[in-house]
This record gives structure tokens, sequence and C-alpha cells, in this order.
């Protein structure tokens, strides 16, 4: 990627389902700054059981300098929109944004440049929560929708897709496709890079390539955050048992439940600090679902259908 002479491709995902906001996704991919020699197609995966998305991006065509390949890829299963976006991929890599998050102009170029320096398989960016008025005032203040990798040891060793490049030639990457049995839950971008760094693929970070999502009444309350961080635990204890041997699966959750009686009470005890009070009991849901997801319960269904209904 550092030889200038070569034109280098780079597809943008974007999976959607019954979104209005994807028309200022679109626009905001159309202002981007391009990278030199580089070219861009984006990929509108629509995961509705009708192509409800279709006559948007049609509509949106003829202002957007970049090709646009819509796919119908039904049904409410977010998977398969992923999946979608991999399989008509021709470019040199693949980067995924959300259909409710707007890219910062120079978006696409700070992950290039990353991944052009790093020489890693995956590179992640930052993802800004942007609250309006209404969201609770210990929300705004915590940042408690805001996404940022997690660092292991100096290692970034799982991902997410609201905000990456993938390098397609990777071999950890190359042939993966998402776990369609996630794909109401969610958790299956986890998946995803969890294996693709066990087998041996790197992920780097670019902490300049920022997108913004703004964060709607149903998602700005603590039920919402708290069966998302539940459900993240779920996945991060079911991939844990994925390499377990029996005792040593006894060993995680019985690590896992002194977490989350820890971080109950270190909740109990910021009673009168709301942002401590309230962070501290995610993080006891997270390690209550990391025992939930050690011992082999299903996940929750979080996407799709579940989505579009309110909370």
């Amino acid at each position: 990627m550092d030889q200038r002479s070569q034109i280098i491709s780079i597809d943008i995902g974007v999976c959607t389902y019954r979104r209005t906001e994807l028309e200022q996704t679109l626009r905001s991919l159309g202002a981007l700054a391009v990278p030199e020699e580089t070219t861009i197609r984006i990929i509108v995966a629509d995961n509705d059981a009708d192509p409800s998305a279709a006559k948007r991006v049609e509509a949106l065509r003829a202002s957007i300098p970049h090709d646009i390949l819509y796919v119908h890829c039904p049904a409410s299963n977010i998977s398969i929109a992923r999946n979608a976006c991999l399989d008509n991929a021709n470019g040199d890599f693949l980067a995924f944004i959300d259909d409710d998050e707007t890219a910062s102009s120079d978006w696409l170029i700070r992950l290039a440049e990353t991944a052009a320096v790093t020489g890693a398989d995956a590179v992640l960016g930052p993802v800004k929560a942007v609250y309006d008025g209404d969201a609770p005032r210990w929300m705004r203040q915590g940042d408690f929708h805001s996404t940022h990798p997690v660092w292991v040891g100096g290692r970034i060793v799982t991902g997410y897709t609201c905000n990456a490049l993938l390098r397609l030639s990777a071999p950890g990457i190359k042939g993966r496709r998402f776990d369609l049995s996630l794909g109401r839950s969610g958790g299956e971008d986890t998946e995803f890079f969890t294996h693709m760094h066990r087998m041996g693929g790197t992920i780097a970070y670019a902490p300049a390539a920022w997108v913004h999502e703004p964060v709607p009444d149903r998602r700005a309350s603590f039920s919402w955050l708290a069966r998302r961080k539940f459900r993240f635990g779920q996945t991060h204890g079911r991939l844990l048992a994925t390499k377990a041997k029996p005792a040593g699966l006894a060993a995680q959750v019985a690590l896992a439940l002194a977490k989350s009686g820890f971080c109950a009470l270190s909740s109990a005890v910021s009673l009168f600090s709301p942002v401590r009070r309230n962070r501290s009991a995610l993080r006891c849901l997270l390690h209550a679902g990391v025992v939930s997801g050690l011992m082999g319960f299903s996940e929750i269904e979080q996407y799709g259908m579940a989505e579009a209904r309110p909370s």
C-alpha cells in the first residue's frame, strides 16, 4: 500500500435496516477526502425483507462522486448483510461504517495511512457518540456510547465493524464470514475479529479516523446500555469457552462471578456519583454476561426486528 504508483481500491460497506439516517451516512461518504492513488466504491447492503433502501440510494446516486452498488440481502440478520459486503467486495480493502454514522472528511485517509504504516490486517477507528439535550446528564458526562478498541497486554485482540478497515488479502480475513447464528443477537463482529486474531491476524488503531454516531432516544437509557453490556459479556464468555477445558471453564466462571460481585459492590458504594455508579453497574452486568456465555446460554436478541421494536 506504500507504493504510490499502484492504484489501491477500497470498498466501503454500509449495512442498513430501515434507517432514514442512511442518507446522511452516504452524503458524508460522498464528501470524503480520498487518499492519493485510491479509488472508492460504496456497497449498500439492505437487510430489510423488502428493498426499502433502494429508492433512497437511487435518489442519491447523482450527488455521490463514487460508484454505489446496492445489494438486497434479506432479512433481519446483520451477519447476512455483512457477508454480502464481503461477497461483493472486489477491492484491496473493505471498510465498514454503520448506517447511522457520519464519517469525518479525512476518515478513510487516516485508516489507509495506518494500514500502510503498520501493515496490519485490520484497522479500527473511534466512534464518537453525539448526545442530544434529552439524554441523561450522567450519560453525557460519562460518554457511555462512544466506541474505542480494548487493549489486552498492549495488543488489540478483537474489534468492531462500526469503524473498521479490512485488508481482504490477509490470511485471517480471506474467505472468513460473519456467523449467521449471531446475526440477531450481535457479537458477530467480535467473533469475526477474535478468530482472525487467533489465526495470527494483526489489528491496529487509527485514533484520528473519527466517525460520529447520534444516540437516539431509544438508546439513551440505562436499560439499553444494560442489555448491550450483558450481550457483550455473553459473546466474550462464549469465545472463552471455545478454548477452555472443563477445569479452566470452572475457573473462568468463578473469576467472572468474582468480578461481577466486585463491580456490584463498587456500584453500591458510588451511590451518590451517577457516572461511577452506573459504570460499575454496567461492568457488573458485563461480567454476569460472561458467566452466561461460559455456561452456554443463548445470547439475547438485539438487532433486526428487536432493534425496530420500541424499547
